[in-house]
């Protein structure tokens, strides 16, 4: 459903749906936090993509791979976020690789 949602337009259903998920005690995993980054950044959400990036190291104790750094990458690229997207890219631990 987060996946659906995310690509259809809908961020604001996918994020809902993400947070009923986690309160019924649903761990979230690597294709859910892909799909919420892929929601806010599809529905122009980058307070609440940050919030997410944030969340899924500090919360749920989630590493990033490379598929959630292009996330973040494409929601702070598309918003104008140049910049906090360059500093992303250098954080990437390993080579980015062309979908970066």
């Amino acid at each position: 459903m987060l996946a659906g949602f995310a690509m259809h337009g809908h961020g604001n259903k996918a994020l809902d749906q993400f947070e009923w998920m986690c309160q019924e005690g649903v761990e979230p995993d690597d294709f859910a936090f892909i799909s919420v980054l892929s929601a806010c950044s599809h529905a122009g959400l980058v307070d609440e993509g940050m919030c997410y990036y944030d969340s899924m190291s500090k919360i749920y104790m989630v590493s990033a791979k490379l598929e959630r750094y292009a996330c973040m990458i494409d929601l702070l690229g598309r918003a104008g976020h140049l910049e906090e997207a360059e500093k992303i890219i250098k954080e990437i631990p390993c080579k980015p690789s062309a979908a970066v």
